[in-house]
């Protein structure tokens, strides 16, 4: 590992030590890898106090740059591994809970029938951070809906239909379906998606808004919250597969689908490995584009 990945990994935990230790390193191997970066550019880039460590005023704005030679590296090594064939090659993939609980599994447990040696990593976020993972190279490519992005290609591959999530015993599980009219007035769950929530579009369709009492980042969270009588919320269909919680999911009339899709910045640029597993998506999809 070089040691700006070295650098990198001290910022995520916050610490030299805990760096160190995930790393299987020393921790004085570590500080002298970072000294070495800060002698390099002739400057310091971490603050270090007995609250911990922070970035310096220098350190913010070569962060952006030491990441990209990291991704730049990661894509050198890949590009190699391509050269190669898919041995032993890495598939990065940004990803919300839904896709990575329910499709993920099944297509890379599928996909390893043909090539075992291949590595997935999977970046968990909601559609705006993807979208930023793809565009700063942390990842090859990302599940999203097409609707929350901007400059890079996307291919839709299925919709998705939205649900009306209630408490077990509340008065509107008696109805075969409901409208977003019934439940405006309602205490409401937003699942954050970040730029786009497709809840809110639901609402903003009919020029209504909905009484907003809970902000929430994870879909079982939601879930959870629901069956505890807070309130109510939109969700996919598909997240409320294989689910345990005691609540009431219902159609919502007339019917509403989110579309699911797959973006990336440049196809032909991609790893091999990459660009062979978007095709196997596509195909199980049957996507004809």
């Amino acid at each position: 590992m070089n040691r700006y990945e070295v650098f990198l990994k001290v910022m995520e935990k916050g610490s030299f030590t805990k760096a160190a230790d995930e790393l299987d390193y020393t921790q004085s191997a570590v500080s002298q890898m970072i000294h070495a970066i800060e002698e390099e550019l002739s400057t310091t880039l971490i603050f270090r106090s007995r609250k911990g460590i922070s970035l310096t005023p220098d350190g913010e704005q070569i962060l952006p740059y030491i990441r990209n030679i990291c991704y730049a590296h990661r894509e050198l090594i890949e590009k190699s591994k391509e050269m190669r064939g898919l041995e032993n090659s890495s598939i990065r993939i940004g990803t919300f809970s839904s896709v990575s609980s329910n499709w993920l599994p099944i297509f890379m447990k599928e996909f390893k029938k043909s090539y075992s040696s291949v590595h997935f990593h999977l970046q968990q976020g909601e559609y705006t951070s993807i979208v930023q993972y793809i565009k700063e190279g942390s990842v090859d490519f990302g599940f999203v809906n097409p609707d929350a992005v901007t400059d890079l290609e996307t291919i839709p591959l299925t919709t998705d239909e939205m649900l009306a999530v209630l408490p077990f015993d509340h008065p509107l599980t008696s109805r075969e379906s409901i409208s977003v009219d019934d439940l405006v007035n309602e205490p409401f769950i937003l699942l954050d998606e970040g730029g786009l929530s497709e809840p809110l579009e639901i609402f903003k369709q009919k020029g209504l808004y909905p009484n907003i009492q809970y902000h929430v980042h994870d879909d079982y969270t939601i879930m959870s919250m629901v069956e505890n009588g807070l309130g109510i919320s939109i969700l996919p269909e598909m997240v409320l597969k294989k689910v345990s919680y005691r609540l009431v999911a219902k159609r919502i009339e007339p019917s509403i689908r989110r579309t699911i899709g797959i973006a990336f910045k440049n196809k032909k640029t991609l790893p091999i490995s990459s660009r062979y597993f978007i095709d196997f998506l596509i195909k199980q999809f049957h996507y004809k584009g």
